[in-house]
């Protein structure tokens, strides 16, 4: 049997199918393997926010067009980057463990203090909300690209900092860039950060998947894009969620912003162990949020 694993071009991605692909090795070594990377437009089209071109799922959508023409069998995302909606006919077929869920602060490479004089490169509504809180006197310019083109931009000297998920920096070899990384209860993470899922067509063998696919992330992503879906956030918007895991029990902490554009925290707690529970507490979160910001 050959598998085709569709890919970004990036590094990073590259790295993470190359994940997948070790992983399907290990299950069966009589698998042939073949990466077939291809650039995205969201990859392309660096000089405006995602808002302004047509949102998150442009850094999936050649790569579904790929795998229901066939051209690859499976394909691997950033949870973080998948729309709200995955289509039947292209599920998610298996989720990682989560690495570190995080986000980092990324000081220009030599520089050990955060200079707020200089601007802080973001283009995450989500990030910059939350940032605003523990730098009230910080200014923001957007900055958008692969990990190593934002690790060139904030070394450029114009910028004082970047955020980056921990996540991407740990795959890709880069902790030691990391400034400082951001407790969850100081900045709420992106719904599925840290997640890599496995997109495939539906009705497909998934046996070899068994050892790649994690329990515990796919219902912590399950909890958290249900909060985000309720309340109809997409990429571009400051919803966060971030779901804790501790046996049966998820704790589910989510963020929305009021009508005067202040954030709102809320959190709860339950058994969720059903695929129906957890997207029912994600859910209930959200009405009580919506509760609480219109």
């Amino acid at each position: 049997m050959k598998i085709k694993v569709g890919s970004r071009e990036s590094a990073l991605a590259v790295i993470q199918s190359e994940m997948l692909m070790d992983a399907i090795r290990e299950a069966d070594d009589s698998i042939e393997l073949e990466l077939v990377t291809m650039k995205t437009k969201g990859d392309k089209i660096l000089d405006r926010n995602l808002d302004k071109i047509g949102g998150k799922g442009l850094f999936i959508k050649e790569l579904e067009i790929a795998l229901a023409a066939e051209e690859v069998d499976l394909v691997v995302h950033c949870v973080k980057d998948m729309t709200m909606d995955v289509s039947e006919e292209l599920p998610v077929l298996a989720c990682s463990v989560r690495e570190d869920p995080r986000d980092a602060l990324i000081l220009p490479e030599g520089v050990t203090e955060l200079d707020l004089s200089k601007p802080i490169g973001c283009s995450s509504n989500r990030r910059i909300i939350q940032l605003k809180q523990l730098y009230p006197e910080a200014t923001f310019e957007p900055m958008r690209g692969n990990v190593q083109t934002r690790l060139a931009k904030v070394d450029s000297g114009h910028f004082a900092a970047t955020l980056l998920a921990v996540a991407g920096l740990k795959r890709a070899g880069l902790e030691h860039r990391i400034s400082r990384i951001f407790e969850p209860d100081e900045m709420i993470p992106s719904a599925g950060q840290g997640v890599l899922a496995v997109q495939g067509r539906a009705g497909q063998d998934t046996s070899f998947l068994k050892g790649f696919d994690d329990r515990d992330a796919w219902r912590s992503s399950l909890c958290e894009r249900s909060f985000v879906r309720t309340l109809n956030g997409g990429c571009t918007s400051p919803i966060a969620a971030y779901a804790s895991i501790d046996g049966d029990k998820i704790k589910l902490t989510g963020m929305d912003i009021d009508k005067d554009g202040n954030p709102v925290v809320l959190s709860c707690e339950a058994v969720a162990v059903t695929d129906e529970e957890c997207v029912a507490l994600g859910h209930s979160l959200a009405l009580q949020m919506k509760g609480k910001t219109q």
